[in-house]
């Protein structure tokens, strides 16, 4: 059976935590942020915790 690939675009997206979490990036963080206020700039640095659903595909891009 051959090896399983990682899903490399997948990779880039997705940090898994040390407790085994998988987490992503927001959106509307990659320009124009003379207009958008402190407090959206530093909501925007978190990187909010995967959603539920979404669990079971991701791991299987990245081959967990």
């Amino acid at each position: 059976m051959p090896k399983a690939k990682t899903n490399k675009t997948a990779a880039k997206r997705f940090k898994i935590t040390g407790t085994g979490k998988i987490t992503r990036r927001k959106s509307h963080n990659n320009h124009q942020f003379l207009h958008k206020g402190a407090a959206q700039k530093r909501r925007l640095e978190q990187e909010p915790v995967l959603f539920s659903g979404e669990k079971k595909r991701v791991k299987r891009l990245l081959v967990l």
